[in-house]
């Protein structure tokens, strides 16, 4: 489990940085420096065709994980943010990562990413301070086309079953997925639900993520996507 972070930690992971307006996000529709989010589904087909039938847009094969047992399907939602639809790759024998997917009866979100910029620098402060992560660890997978993408993730060791997102850093020689990505949608909203969405928010905020949060009856993650066909409403 990670520790409380303290008001010292908090400026200490900041570097009082706060203020700053290149990483001082404002919550409006969703975080201005997410990644992606991430749509699990217990079948790839179905999932891009759920979104398709939606929004009127296809996601395209993007490739498979390695080692990790899932394969996706992407979707540009603009500028450096897209849709990862994820699924178990039958031709591996388990999945290793997101294992839940296997038994999901319908496609629901299961996670998040920001883009802290150095993610090295951020896993050190991060144990520097007290707070438990997972990584940096390095990931790649190759495209159809025979290109090779590589990042960097960072995670939480308490994310809250996905409620709290994991950090990402693309390799500088890779294309970000949402640049060839099919287009047509948009993210019109990504943000959080808590029973208390005041201590959601300042936790979010310890993190320099200032993101939408809502009240609600459990703890949630909400998207809402827009095509030329309609809108695709989207919980985890």
């Amino acid at each position: 489990m990670s520790q409380p972070l303290s008001r010292r930690i908090f400026l200490a992971l900041t570097g009082g940085a706060l203020a700053a307006p290149s990483i001082s996000w404002a919550a409006k529709d969703a975080p201005p420096l997410l990644d992606h989010i991430l749509l699990g589904c217990s079948d790839l087909d179905k999932g891009i065709s759920l979104v398709e039938e939606k929004t009127g847009v296809r996601a395209a094969f993007g490739g498979v994980h390695p080692g990790r047992g899932t394969q996706n399907a992407l979707l540009s939602l603009g500028e450096h943010r897209y849709l990862e639809i994820i699924a178990p790759d039958p031709k591996q024998s388990s999945v290793q990562q997101y294992s839940v997917i296997k038994d999901l009866t319908t496609p629901r979100l299961i996670g998040w990413a920001v883009h802290p910029g150095d993610i090295d620098a951020l896993g050190k402060r991060l144990r520097d301070s007290g707070v438990a992560v997972e990584g940096p660890r390095s990931g790649s997978r190759a495209r159809p086309d025979g290109r090779v993408l590589h990042w960097k993730a960072l995670g939480l060791a308490d994310d809250r079953h996905g409620l709290l997102p994991f950090f990402i850093q693309w390799s500088a020689d890779s294309v970000h997925p949402s640049t060839d990505a099919p287009a047509g949608c948009r993210l019109e909203h990504f943000g959080l639900v808590s029973p208390d969405p005041g201590e959601l928010t300042k936790t979010l905020q310890r993190f320099g993520i200032d993101a939408p949060v809502e009240r609600g009856e459990k703890s949630q993650l909400r998207a809402r996507l827009a095509g030329p066909k309609g809108v695709l409403e989207l919980t985890s």
